[in-house]
Parts: structure tokens; sequence; C-alpha cells
């Protein structure tokens, strides 16, 4: 197989031994979803990478650059993939010291690779999924809630457990008790014309299809709720959906021991944000 890894927009497979993402976790990153030479969402993406550089204090590589990098990528990602795939774009701080005072200039670290969605998504999408119950919940962080960081420790524990036969992926609180996620996934939660989706000031990760899915839905006339959604509410709601990147969005079936019907929006909706796999 063709190199499908480049750094510093040269392909490469390895990073400084010094470099703060790999120390630290100190960067972000992103999951594109591809179709031939076009990244899906693309300038969501990088005004995202942009918000969570700027909070967490460190420039982005030039915009032109890096839109250059993400392009050459893509070519060969056309010629090595027959369907959709994936882009991974991490960025850190770039090399630093020993201890945890950043640099005074940074020069940032970009890495790109490409890889195949994984095959059960398709069948994710047109079935749905049931989730279990995390015994691993997510530390409140206002300063870091919201950001695709590089220090997913919490994810990492998350899916060291072993689902029960019957769940394809957990269901994730944080220490308060609150729903915030899927250990890969955004959640929304249907009820009539009602959607709730959890909100995401404390913890979990704010993604660019949750974006994508959001503005559907006001556009489409539903009444929007973000806010707290607690586990007691689950019977409650009629429909579930989790969304991501990669698999769009996907009905969920079952959370623990509640089921849900599959929304018939999704279908609409889908073909709408041309996310059909």
């Amino acid at each position: 197989m063709s190199q499908t890894i480049w750094v510093y927009g040269e392909q490469a497979a390895s990073v400084s031994a010094s470099d703060r993402g790999l120390a630290y976790g100190d960067g972000l990153f992103a999951t594109m979803r591809c179709r031939g030479a076009e990244v899906l969402f693309i300038e969501s993406h990088l005004l995202r990478l942009a918000q969570g550089a700027h909070r967490l204090g460190f420039p982005l590589p030039d915009a032109a650059v890096l839109s250059e990098q993400i392009a050459k990528a893509c070519e060969q990602g056309a010629k090595q993939f027959s369907q959709d795939y994936c882009l991974k774009l991490l960025v850190s701080r770039g090399t630093g010291g020993r201890g945890y005072m950043p640099p005074q200039t940074p020069a940032p670290t970009c890495v790109l690779s490409l890889h195949e969605i994984p095959a059960h998504y398709r069948q994710w999408q047109a079935a749905g999924i049931k989730l279990q119950l995390s015994p691993v919940t997510l530390g409140q962080q206002p300063l870091l809630a919201g950001m695709k960081h590089l220090n997913r420790l919490e994810q990492v524990l998350i899916r060291t457990h072993k689902l029960d036969d019957g769940f394809d992926d957990w269901l994730v609180c944080d220490t308060a008790g609150n729903i915030i996620e899927a250990s890969m996934a955004n959640l929304f939660f249907i009820k009539g014309r009602t959607i709730v989706t959890p909100s995401l000031d404390q913890a979990g990760v704010a993604g660019v299809m949750r974006e994508q899915l959001l503005l559907w839905f006001v556009e489409a006339g539903f009444t929007l709720e973000v806010r707290r959604v607690s586990s007691e509410e689950l019977k409650h709601f009629d429909h579930v959906l989790a969304s991501n990147s990669l698999f769009g969005a996907v009905p969920v079936n079952g959370i623990a021991k509640h089921s849900f019907g599959h929304s018939p929006l999704l279908t609409q909706l889908l073909h709408d944000l041309k996310i059909i796999l």
C-alpha cells in the first residue's frame, strides 16, 4: 500500500520525540470523511480546529499551507479508495522542553493520515446500534469542554472495558451523572417535534456532524433544546440518533434497558446532508 502519512507536508511515519502532542496531549485533531478528492464539511472542521487552537493558545499552520497539504492527501485518497474514506488531521503545539511550560513561539506539528471507514458503519446506519452505560465517567472541565484535543485518556479507559453481548458502544455520563455522549459520537433525543441534545459546556466533544444536525433541525422547524440530560429522562423519548463525521448519523435502538424506534427523520436527514454510506 502507498504511504498514507504526511508530517509537515512530507511523507513520513514519525514525529519528534520531544513533540508536545506526544508528551502531554497538547494539541487537537479532526477525523474527516472524504469523498474522492473532497473533504465533507471542510470549512466546519477547519473552523473548529482554529477555535480549539485559539483556546489552547497556539497558532494553526498557515491556512493556505494547511489547505494545500489536505488537498495533496486527498489526491492520494481519491486514487487509493473506491469509497468514502477518513482523513485524520492532527495538530500539536510542536516540540518543546521537558516541562509543562509551552514554548513562547510554538511551531505546530501537522500530521495527516488516510484510513478506511470501518465497514460495520454501513450496517450501523441501516440497522442501528445499542448503547451500554459506561462505568467510566467524564470529568467536568469547562476550559477543555467541547474541544477534540489530543488527551483522550478518558475515552481510552472507556474503550478498555468489554461491551456485553448485543451492545455496540458506550453511553457516557459525566461525574455529575449527566448524559454527555457515546464513546465516539454525539447524541440527539427526539420527542415529537422537540430535539434534545446534551449540553457540552462542562465535558464532551462538540462534533462537526453534531453542528450539521443542529442546523438541519433548526431549518426544518423543530424545537431544539441544548441542556442537561439525565438517565431518568430516557423513558420519555421516542427516538435517539448518534452522530459523528465518519458514519454521519445512525439510529440508536436501545440504551441500557430502554428501547427506541427508528426515527422517520433519518432518511431525509441523511439524504439532505449527503452522508449516506
